[in-house]
Formats: C-alpha cells, structure tokens, sequence
C-alpha cells in the first residue's frame, strides 16, 4: 500500500521534500499563505523559496490544514522550530490515530530546550515520532544532484517503510534508530556553521577554519553522547555530513549569518533582510542552557553565543577561542 504523505511548511526545504515524495506516492503541501499554495498547484512554481525550479505537476498544495492532512498516512513537519508547536497543534485536530509524524526541523525549542519528536510526543502522544536529517541543501537536490539523507525512528520496521517513500534517483535514505543524536546533531551544526561562517567574514584561513569545523564536530557529539545518543551518530549523515555542507555552502543560512558578523553587521540587520529562517541564532542559546545543565565544556558555541546575542564582536568571538586552553583531544572536555 502507497502510504499517503502531508507536508506542512511551504519553505524550500518542505518543498523540495514534498516534492521528492510525490515522485512516489500521493502528497499534498500545506501552505500557510493561500497565494502560494494557489501558485505550487497552478503554476507548479515556488519563487520566493526555489527560484527558477520547476515543481512536479503531481505536487499539489493547499491552504486548509484539514483537508492536507485528513487522509494523510505519514505527516512531515517542514516548520521551522519557533513556530513548530503551534502549528502541529493545528494539525492535530485532523490527524487520524497513529499517524507517524516526522521533523524536518534542525533546532530545539526555546524555554523547554525540547528535540521536535519531543514537541510530537507530547501534543500527540501514541503516534511514531521521527526526524529526516542530513546534508541536504533544497537547491542542490532540486537541481537534480545527488545527496544522502537519515530517517531516524526508535521503530526500525516503521523507519524502513518511510524510507521507501522519501528516497528518489539521486537523493539516499538510510536509516537509524538514534533520535536523539540525529536531533542534537541536526540543531548544534548550525550553531558551528555560524562560528565557520564567522571565519570567513573576518578573513581567517583554511587552517583555522577546518580547526574549528573540527572542534564544532567534537562539541556536538559531547552534548549529543550526554543526551542519550550514540557516538557513532555524530561522525555519520546526520552529524559530519550535515556539518560539512552547512559551514562551507555558500547556500547555508547559518553560515550566511556569520559572514555578516564577520563583516561586521548586527544580527538584527541581517535577520530583517532574510526572509528564510537560520536556527542556529535561536538554537545557540538553548545550546548554552543545555551545556550549563550538563556541565559541558562547549568554547565554540559560546563564543557564537556572545556574537549572537552578547554584543561581541566576530574576532572577538575568535579571540577568545584562541585564549581557550587546549587539552588532550580525546577528552570528552
């Protein structure tokens, strides 16, 4: 049986996967603006997200929550984290019981610090909750490029049959059952991407950057591993791979904001201008609060921090790391 799939949030990436999940099964997008949804069904078209991309012509897009996901088999959340429980628990009223619901989302919920299959469990307790994550960049996969993708679910069974309805030509699903590492790993690198980001808008070299991708990866697996997940997660698709593309893309978000720090902008210019959302702005401050918890040491996220949302300047966010004082590099600290 073809599972029948809702994806909610009409952004390039909710698009691009709606769009991939057409080529095998029935899908219909839910667009909070009815002009969009109006323009992805009539003129198989999304500009202000995919410039230039055609759209499949069996995608269709609607505006009423209901009727996307009334009939739907597998929902997919394409909502960024800060408006992701308000708008499942619109969808909510509509889903039928045990419905899986998968995230899109690669950031943590401020003041709860809550994973999104967290936010799913609560508002929809009984209903498989998981996260499809990876080095996935909309513009790459909608130009017909190859990439590579996890759908992580504690339930291998279920896991596997959605696989079956994300994975088309170029674009590889794999599966993993470590939730939690696939999450922490999806929200902290684009905390490190901001940090890669920074480099380059102060000038640093290809030395310094790649220390800093490096030393990003070993912050995400400690707070990932003191969260429950498995190290191996981190040095895979959801945690190395994800890491690599968001701080050297030019098509990265976070990566883009920290160009301007770099250059020397303030972070509320640059997210004005931006009309696509970079988690790691939120996210670098439930990042801090959970390092705080779990008595982490975590230099490159808070100096991200202090760029963010403490008045620091760029260099002197690099500054600082460099007054960090190494240990061994196999220590968890």
């Amino acid at each position: 049986m073809r599972l029948r799939v809702a994806v909610l949030g009409a952004g390039s990436w909710g698009t691009t996967v709606a769009s991939l999940a057409s080529h095998n099964t029935t899908t219909r997008l839910w667009a909070r603006n009815p002009d969009l949804a109006r323009e992805i069904t009539e003129a198989h078209t999304n500009r202000r997200y995919l410039t230039d991309i055609r759209l499949p012509e069996d995608l269709k897009a609607t505006h009423d929550m209901g009727e996307a996901v009334g009939e739907a088999d597998v929902v997919v959340m394409g909502i960024p984290s800060h408006g992701f429980r308000s708008v499942l628990a619109e969808a909510s009223r509509s889903i039928r019981p045990w419905v899986p619901v998968i995230s899109l989302a690669k950031g943590l919920e401020e003041n709860s610090q809550l994973r999104m299959t967290e936010i799913i469990q609560e508002i929809l307790p009984g209903h498989p909750a998981g996260v499809l994550t990876g080095p996935n960049l909309a513009g790459e996969i909608m130009g017909g490029q190859a990439a590579a993708s996890v759908i992580a679910m504690e339930d291998e069974k279920i896991a596997s049959q959605i696989q079956d309805v994300f994975r088309s030509g170029l674009f590889r699903v794999y599966t993993n059952d470590d939730v939690t590492g696939c999450e922490i790993a999806g929200a902290l690198k684009n905390v490190i991407a901001i940090a890669a980001g920074m480099g380059a808008g102060v000038g640093v070299g290809d030395n310094t950057q790649a220390a800093v991708i490096t030393r990003g990866l070993a912050e995400l697996t400690r707070l990932g591993v003191a969260m429950g997940g498995h190290p191996r997660t981190f040095s895979g698709l959801a945690g190395m791979g994800d890491l690599l593309a968001t701080c050297m893309s030019a098509r990265s978000r976070n990566r883009h904001v920290g160009v301007q720090l770099g250059q020397g902008r303030k972070i509320s210019e640059i997210i004005d201008e931006m009309h696509m959302v970079a988690e790691g702005v939120k996210t670098c401050r439930v990042v801090m609060q959970l390092a705080d918890q779990y008595d982490l040491e975590m230099p490159i996220a808070r100096e991200v921090f202090g760029a963010v949302h403490g008045g620091r300047t760029a260099l002197q966010a690099y500054r600082g790391l460099v007054r960090h004082r190494p240990g061994s590099e196999n220590e968890p600290g």
